[in-house]
């Protein structure tokens, strides 16, 4: 069963995802409705999956999302907001966050994104993804460094196929792998590219142009 707490200021929507979590078989371990207090309560409660609102009445957002991707372990945050704006998808992003959907987003939509976030997918709302992957290779106009960690073959080939978007499901079909082995092909590399989470991963393989077919 995934573990999550569920980060919103307004209490009748936080109840309302904590429910609809619960009844879909997730752990709810917190719900809280400030920056702060979750960061406190993430160390406590250990959650899997961080749900998160950016508006938050003592702290940004964003910068909720960075404490919590820098704790040990790190929950893998999605953020949950009423915002679409490209400045704010991006702050979150940058901060560590590793999906971010619209608050117009369906009930199942929602879910998925909880079990994809909780797999190590990256998610978006649609049309969202573009953007952030745009920005990304915007920032990666500078030239890459000469030298770097050292992967595998196989390390090389499921990190080429993260940074084109499939989910770990769909690269265990691709290379006639397990669900498992993927996952940890993308932990090794994360560990040996010091990274924190696959948003970072797919800007790192964007950067080196390993999305490209």
């Amino acid at each position: 069963m995934v573990r999550v707490m569920v980060v919103d200021d307004h209490p009748m929507w936080r109840d309302a995802v904590a429910r609809d979590l619960a009844e879909a078989g997730y752990e709810v371990v917190a719900v809280v409705g400030e920056g702060r207090q979750a960061v406190r309560v993430a160390a406590a409660v250990s959650p899997e999956v961080v749900v998160l609102d950016l508006r938050l009445p003592d702290m940004p957002g964003p910068e909720v999302a960075a404490r919590l991707a820098g704790s040990e372990p790190a929950p893998r945050v999605l953020v949950l907001s009423a915002s679409a704006e490209q400045d704010d998808v991006l702050a979150a992003v940058k901060a560590g966050a590793c999906g971010y959907l619209v608050k117009s987003a369906g009930r199942e939509e929602f879910l998925d994104a909880v079990r994809r976030t909780a797999e190590g997918d990256a998610v978006f709302t649609p049309g969202l993804a573009g953007l952030v992957l745009g920005e990304y290779r915007r920032l990666a106009a500078r030239p890459a460094s000469e030298e770097g960690p050292r992967l595998t073959g196989r390390e090389t080939e499921v990190l080429r196929l993260v940074a084109k978007g499939l989910s770990y499901k769909q690269i265990a079909e691709r290379l006639v792998l397990s669900h498992r082995t993927v996952q940890n092909h993308v932990q090794n590399t994360l560990g040996k590219l010091q990274l924190h989470n696959r948003v970072e991963l797919v800007r790192y393989a964007i950067e080196r142009g390993l999305d490209a077919d």
